[in-house]
């Protein structure tokens, strides 16, 4: 069995966002990248498929050489060998694009993502994958069991639950509960600097969306306090100023 899990390199979620090239571009000064945590579950998942020599464990990466610690960083935790596809990654297609075009240069048994990047929040290229390679796509699943021909995949719906079983190559995007992200340890580190990360170029594609700028959230407000007695204040406060009456 061989899989492909799908990682991004993203901030670390205590980095104080800006921008730069006036609003255009995230500034990545200073900035600690990390491996999305949500590909973090969809590997640890991979890895606990393969255990006992049932496969191996490949990861791919759409980034430019400063993503490669971020990379050895998933070959720490148990990936077997990586694949850094040559671009920066400009938006959810290109990124599919770019991750299908490998794929079809390989053969793996199926293809796992996080449900989505926390830098971006798009939950958009697991299923694009799936739909440039035309197999099947599972999206935000919540239990994955795989018997080496048939996957039996559980997500939640409104109200409930789903239960899909899946034969043949697919690809899921994973969320919390498929499985415990697990920690890297020294002898994960040790044999990350030797584990293979072969890089490719990416192929060519038309630019179909672009970025007109970025901003941030407007910074909060000083708080109000109204005495208790005053519900007059407070309601005309509600009305004029929060606009929520």
């Amino acid at each position: 069995m061989k899989i492909l899990v799908c990682i991004s390199n993203v901030p670390d979620t205590t980095t104080k966002i800006t921008f730069t090239s006036d609003n255009t571009q995230f500034n990545t000064s200073g900035v600690q990248f990390i491996v999305n945590p949500y590909d973090e579950i969809a590997l640890s998942k991979a890895i606990e498929l393969c255990e006992g020599g049932k496969g191996t464990v490949t990861v791919v990466n759409v980034g430019e050489s400063a993503t490669d610690p971020t990379i050895r960083k998933a070959l720490a935790i148990g990936a077997d060998d990586a694949v850094r596809i040559n671009a920066a990654p400009r938006d959810a297609y290109f990124t599919a694009y770019q991750i299908a075009e490998y794929v079809k240069t390989a053969d793996f048994d199926m293809i796992l993502t996080g449900r989505e990047s926390i830098d971006y929040n798009g939950n958009q290229v697991a299923a694009m994958i799936g739909e440039f390679l035309a197999i099947p796509s599972v999206s935000i699943i919540k239990k994955l069991d795989y018997d080496g021909t048939t996957a039996t995949i559980e997500r939640e719906i409104e109200g409930g639950k789903e239960i899909v079983t899946v034969s043949g190559k697919f690809i899921a995007s994973c969320a919390e509960g498929v499985a415990e992200p697990k920690i890297p340890n020294m002898r994960g580190i040790m044999s990350a600097r030797t584990k293979p990360l072969v890089v490719v170029e990416a192929k060519e594609i038309e630019e179909l969306a672009k970025v007109v700028s970025f901003e941030t959230p407007a910074p909060r407000g000083a708080v109000k306090l109204i005495p208790a007695e005053d519900a007059t204040s407070l309601i005309g406060l509600l009305h004029t100023e929060a606009k929520v009456i």
